[in-house]
């Protein structure tokens, strides 16, 4: 009975969200599409705006994997992280994570393709992606979007929050998988 309930809520909730919100809108007196188009305007400035931001990070990413530096960072990082328990298999998407989504997202259907979903590694590298974040990418897109020129602490702060993420995540498939 719950699941059923649960299959259907999901089936409808982004209609009646596409419905009611705009609804609402309407009741509250408000111009819904000359809202919308002046929202959509203000987006596509704010793409055209952050796009140099965009395309030097990407450029960067790509040097950064064309170079050797990941595979070179990587071997450095392996025999630490093999002594604390890290599968050597997971340092590439550790290091990859907060660089680049869609890199990361190849990394984890590389792992799954070669040891399977329901492995430790799968596991492991499904509950990382959901425990950290494109922190260079977010940073990126967010402070160039408001001109924000020092960062200051943020990098160190998105970075710490990806460590822990990271550890926390293979600490805990190991606790309930292994």
């Amino acid at each position: 009975m719950f699941l059923a309930a649960c299959a259907q809520l999901s089936l409808w909730a982004i209609p009646l969200l596409l419905l009611l919100i705009p609804l609402a809108g309407l009741l509250r007196g408000v111009k819904v599409y000359e809202a919308f188009v002046e929202g959509a305007a203000e987006g596509f400035a704010t793409s055209v705006r952050i796009m140099p931001f965009l395309v030097a990070m990407l450029v960067a990413i790509y040097i950064f994997r064309a170079s050797g530096a990941l595979d070179f960072l990587t071997s450095l990082l392996q025999p630490l992280l093999e002594v604390i328990g890290i599968p050597a298999e997971l340092v590439p998407l550790a290091i990859m994570r907060p660089l680049s989504g869609t890199g990361s997202l190849g990394l984890t259907a590389e792992l799954i393709n070669n040891f399977g979903p329901d492995s430790l590694l799968g596991r492991m590298a499904s509950t990382v992606m959901g425990s950290t974040d494109t922190t260079f990418y977010i940073l990126t897109v967010y402070f160039g979007a408001v001109g924000i020129q020092n960062p200051r602490y943020a990098v160190f702060v998105g970075l710490l929050g990806d460590i822990a993420g990271f550890f926390g995540a293979v600490y805990l498939c190991r606790q309930l998988f292994s």
